[in-house]
C-alpha cells in the first residue's frame, strides 16, 4: 500500500506535430496533464454542446421503454432527433395547457359554435349575450330572452331580435364572443394530444438506441478532453509545449514512443518540490480495492504527501458495520443479494462500493454467529458475544468498542510515528500513541465504572504519554521555548483524545438499538395475525436494515474520516490522478 510517486514533465514540439503528440499521449495514456493557462483548460462550444445534447437525449431516452418498430439512424442524427421531439412536446403541453385554462375560463359558452352565431346574424336574426342579476331577467327587452346560465344570482342570457342595435338597462352588461368557440378549442386540443401520442411513438422507437448513446458518451468526453488539453497547453506559431505528471518509471516510456513516431520532442523530467501538488496515485493491493467504491461516493483523495489509507479502511469499516447493523441475516443479505444480482447492482452502485457492500455482509454474517442473533432472534442460547439490554451485554459491548477505538486511533499515531522518524516529533506521536490507552483507562471509569489506581496501568500510560507529548511538540533548541509550546497545546489534545475514544461508544448504542429494534417488530408481526404478519416483518425489517446502512455511513464511516483520519493528520487535500487516456466502454 503506498502512494505512487510522480515526476514533472515538460513537453515540446513544433506547431505541425501538435495533433501526432496528442495521438500519441491518448495512446501512451501517463500524462496528467496540468493547465499552462487554467483559464484557458475548457472544450471549445460546439463540443461542449454536442456533449450536453448527448447527456440531454440519454437522460431522455432512460425513462422510456423501447417498444415498436426499432429506428436506425446515425447517432448524431438520433441526438437531434430526440431533442427536436423533446422540445416540440414541450410547447405542445404549454399550449394544451393554454387551451385548457381558456376552455375553463369560457365553461359558461357550453358547445356554443361561433358559425351557428355568424349564420343566424346574415340571417337578420342578431343575438347579444348579457350577464345581469336573476331579478333584472324580465327588465329585458328583445325579440326572444333566454337564460342560457345562472349562478350566484347572476344569470347568462341570450337576447334574439331582428336589430342590431340593442336597448340595454343600466342592470345589463353586454359579453363579447369568445375569439374561439369550445368546439374549436377541443378540436384543437384533441390534435395536439394525438400529436403528442404521435411523439412519444417516436421516442420509443429511438428507445432501441439508448446503449449506443451511452456507448458514443466515452467518444465525445474524449473529444472534450482533446479540446480542453489543446486549449491549455502553450501554443504560439512555432512551438506547442505541454505540461503534466507521470507515475515515477514511466516516464522511461515516453521519448523511445515519440521517436517511434516521428516526432522531434524536448522532454524534460524533474523530481516535484516541496511546492508541488502532485496528483494523487494509489497502489491498492487487489484485496483492498473494493475501498476505493467509499472514496469514490465521498469524493475524498488523499493529498500527495499524505497517507494511503485504504488498508486500514478496509479492514477497520466492514469491522465497525457488522457492529452496528448487529444481525447475520442482515449480513446475509448484503453479501448474498448483490452477489446474485452482480451485474445489475454493479452498473448502478459501481463493481467496488458493490464488492464492498458484499465484504460488509460477510463481516456482519459472522458477527451474526457470534451474536447468535438472525433477523432479531436468537438462533442458540448463550452465544459469544449477547446481543440485548441486559446490563452484562452492555458492558461487554463498551468494552468491545472502547477497545476497537483504543486501538484504532493508537494505530493512527504509531503510524505517524513511523512516518516522521528519525525526527524527534516522532516521539510526540508515540506520546499520544501511549497516552491513548492511559485515557482508555480513564474512559472505562467514569463509563463503565472500571478502577484507575496506581495499581492499574492507566496512570503510568498517562504520565508517560503526557510526558513525550509536551516535551516533543514542537522540538527546538531553546528548551523553555519548547515546553512551552507543549504544555500550550496539551490540553486541547487531551480532550481531543477523551472524546475521540468515547466516540467508539456508537457502535454500543447503534447496535443494541438495531437488535431492540428487530425484536419489536417481530412482537408486533407475531401479535398481528397471520394476515399482517408476513407484511409487517418485511417492511419493518427492511425498515430496520435501511437504518443500519445509514447508520454504515453516519458512524462507521465517521469513526475512519474523522477520529482515525484526525488522529493521522489527514487533511484530505488530495488531486486524484487522472491521465489523459483511452476510455474504456463498459460491458453491459
Amino acid at each position: 500500500m503506498s502512494i505512487v510517486k510522480m515526476k514533472k514533465m515538460y513537453l515540446a514540439v513544433q506547431k505541425n506535430d501538435q495533433e501526432k503528440t496528442l495521438d500519441k499521449l491518448h495512446e501512451l495514456g501517463v500524462l496528467h496533464v496540468v493547465p499552462v493557462d487554467p483559464s484557458t483548460a475548457v472544450a471549445t462550444d460546439d463540443i461542449v454542446l454536442a456533449q450536453e445534447q448527448l447527456k440531454r437525449a440519454i437522460q431522455i431516452l432512460s425513462s422510456i421503454t423501447a417498444e415498436g418498430e426499432k429506428t436506425l439512424l446515425e447517432v448524431n442524427d438520433a441526438i437531434q432527433e430526440i431533442l427536436e421531439v423533446e422540445r416540440t412536446n414541450a410547447e405542445l403541453e404549454n399550449r394544451l395547457n393554454a387551451l385548457h385554462r381558456q376552455l375553463s375560463s369560457q365553461a359558461a359558452w357550453g358547445d356554443t359554435k361561433l358559425a351557428d352565431i355568424d349564420y343566424l346574424t346574415d340571417a337578420n336574426v342578431h343575438i347579444c349575450f348579457v350577464t345581469t342579476k336573476t331579478e333584472n331577467v324580465e327588465k329585458l327587452n328583445a325579440s326572444f330572452v333566454q337564460v342560457i346560465n345562472e349562478t350566484g344570482g347572476k344569470a347568462l342570457v341570450a337576447l334574439v331580435s331582428d336589430c342590431s342595435e340593442f336597448e340595454l338597462p343600466e342592470t345589463a352588461e353586454p359579453i363579447l364572443l369568445p375569439t374561439k368557440d369550445n368546439p374549436t378549442i377541443k378540436a384543437e386540443a384533441a390534435q395536439i394530444e394525438k400529436t403528442q401520442l404521435e411523439n412519444t411513438e417516436k421516442l420509443k422507437c429511438l428507445a432501441y438506441m439508448l446503449e449506443q448513446l451511452k456507448e458514443h458518451v466515452v467518444h465525445v468526453d474524449e473529444k472534450v478532453s482533446f479540446s480542453q488539453i489543446s486549449n491549455s497547453a502553450l501554443d504560439d506559431e512555432d512551438i506547442f509545449a505541454i505540461q503534466g505528471w507521470v507515475p515515477d518509471g514511466a516516464e522511461n516510456d515516453i521519448a523511445p514512443a515519440f521517436e517511434a513516431a516521428n516526432i522531434s520532442a524536448g522532454i524534460d523530467i524533474y523530481e516535484p518540490t516541496e511546492d508541488d501538488a502532485p496528483p494523487t496515485l494509489l497502489k491498492i493491493p487487489n484485496w483492498a480495492k473494493p475501498i476505493e467504491g467509499l472514496f469514490s461516493v465521498l469524493g475524498t483523495v488523499s493529498g500527495y504527501k499524505e497517507f494511503d489509507v485504504s488498508i486500514p479502511f478496509m479492514l477497520a469499516l466492514p469491522i465497525f458495520a457488522a457492529i452496528l447493523i448487529g444481525d447475520g441475516a442482515y449480513g446475509a443479505i448484503l453479501l448474498f443479494g448483490p452477489m446474485l444480482a452482480f451485474k445489475k447492482v454493479s452498473k448502478a452502485l459501481g463493481e467496488p462500493f458493490t464488492k464492498l457492500l458484499m465484504v460488509i455482509g460477510g463481516v456482519t454474517l459472522v458477527w451474526g454467529f457470534l451474536c447468535g442473533s438472525f433477523f432479531g432472534k436468537l438462533i442458540y442460547p448463550n452465544p459469544l458475544i449477547p446481543v440485548d439490554m441486559t446490563d452484562e451485554s452492555r458492558n461487554l459491548m463498551m468494552n468491545i468498542s472502547f477497545t476497537m477505538g483504543a486501538i484504532h486511533l493508537c494505530c493512527a499515531k504509531l503510524w505517524q510515528v513511523v512516518r516522521e522518524a528519525p525526527s524527534l516529533r516522532a516521539l510526540c506521536s508515540l506520546g499520544w500513541a501511549i497516552f491513548i490507552w492511559g485515557m482508555y483507562g480513564v474512559v472505562k471509569m467514569f463509563v463503565m465504572g472500571g478502577t484507575l489506581g496506581m495499581d492499574t496501568p492507566w496512570p503510568y500510560f498517562l504520565i508517560a504519554g503526557a510526558a513525550l507529548a509536551i516535551v516533543f511538540t514542537a522540538p527546538n533548541k531553546n528548551v523553555v521555548k519548547m515546553l512551552a509550546i507543549g504544555l500550550a497545546s496539551f490540553p486541547l489534545d487531551m480532550l481531543s483524545a477523551f472524546s475521540d475514544i468515547i466516540s467508539y461508544v456508537r457502535l454500543m448504542a447503534v447496535g443494541l438499538a438495531s437488535g431492540v429494534l428487530a425484536q419489536s417488530f417481530n412482537e408486533l408481526g407475531m401479535g398481528a395475525g397471520p394476515i399482517m404478519m408476513v407484511p409487517i416483518l418485511v417492511l419493518g425489517h427492511s425498515l430496520n436494515l435501511g437504518l443500519a446502512i445509514i447508520a454504515l455511513f453516519a458512524h462507521g464511516v465517521r469513526l475512519n474520516m474523522l477520529e482515525f483520519s484526525n488522529n493521522l493528520g489527514m487533511q484530505w487535500v488530495g488531486c486524484a490522478y487522472k491521465p489523459f487516456a483511452k476510455q474504456t466502454i463498459q460491458e453491459k
